[in-house]
């Protein structure tokens, strides 16, 4: 999901993925305590580590997506299938069952 950090944004994604029997581990921002019921949202920093460190990883192997960086992603499909391919080639044994869901060049 593209966009900024706002309610909006938010509103957008939770329509996108349904929020029913589903668990948030977040940060504190504000938003997700508007728009995610307390049972379903767990904040803290503890939590969202795993999270950190994979963005972490993305940003140390793909380029696009480092900060103050002059090779910038320009499509919303590059991007994706960047991420795709960075996960692919990460854990090649948990692609395997999503493959046929996805448009890419080494299926």
């Amino acid at each position: 999901m593209l966009g900024g950090r706002d309610d909006a944004t938010l509103q957008r994604l939770l329509d996108k993925i349904a929020l029913a029997s589903k668990i948030f581990l977040t940060d504190d921002w504000a938003g997700f305590h508007r728009l995610i019921p307390e049972g379903q949202l767990f904040t803290g920093k503890d939590l969202t580590f795993p999270i950190e460190q994979n963005n972490s990883n993305i940003r140390y192997y793909l380029a696009r997506f480092r900060r103050r960086t002059k090779v910038v992603s320009q499509s919303q499909e590059m991007v994706d299938l960047s991420l795709r391919l960075h996960h692919y080639l990460s854990q090649p044994e948990n692609y395997e069952p999503l493959a046929s869901q996805f448009r890419c060049i080494f299926n």
